[in-house]
């Protein structure tokens, strides 16, 4: 083999050892016994927002045994509440603080932008930018806590995202 041969070969072998040393950290999903946590995600915040949200695609309980999502921290916020927005008698949105979401058995929910559950950031550090990281610790009632990564990004529908005001 030539030295520009070897040396290709190396950079090619060195990047490939590296894309899968690296695959891991980019991973979108995350475990916590037998819950699975599919993409942690937040929207954007105006300059000077104080508030914003964060959203999980797909929460799954995939296990025999119910259990509890009750509490989130980070510290890119002061404070996380879990919201659940209904309609009222007069068909007006209205978000309230819960003290958790039930996860039965065998059970799949969503928490996303327009739906009925997401974490309520209060207290911003700074602004949410499109393609900022934060962690963010979900608890458990059963299965404990488990750090996320929650990666800031604009939804594919914009209007339900900016529909979403405190």
């Amino acid at each position: 083999m030539s030295p520009a041969n070897t040396r290709r070969h190396l950079l090619l072998s060195s990047l490939a050892l590296l894309a899968g040393w690296c695959a891991p950290a980019l991973a979108h999903d995350f475990k916590l016994g037998a819950l699975r946590i599919d993409h942690p995600y937040a929207t954007p915040t105006p300059a000077g927002a104080r508030s914003g949200a964060a959203y999980l695609r797909t929460l799954r309980n995939t296990g025999d045994e119910p259990d509890r999502l009750i509490g989130a921290r980070t510290p890119a916020a002061g404070s996380v509440e879990i919201h659940r927005s209904v309609v009222d008698a007069n068909q007006v949105m209205r978000m309230r603080a819960v003290d958790g979401i039930d996860l039965p058995p065998r059970s799949e929910l969503q928490l996303r932008h327009g739906g009925e559950f997401h974490l309520m950031l209060i207290d911003l550090k700074a602004p949410l930018q499109n393609g900022d990281r934060f962690p963010l610790t979900l608890r458990f009632e059963k299965a404990g806590e488990r750090e996320v990564m929650v990666w800031v990004q604009q939804p594919r529908d914009a209007a339900a995202a900016s529909a979403h005001r405190h």
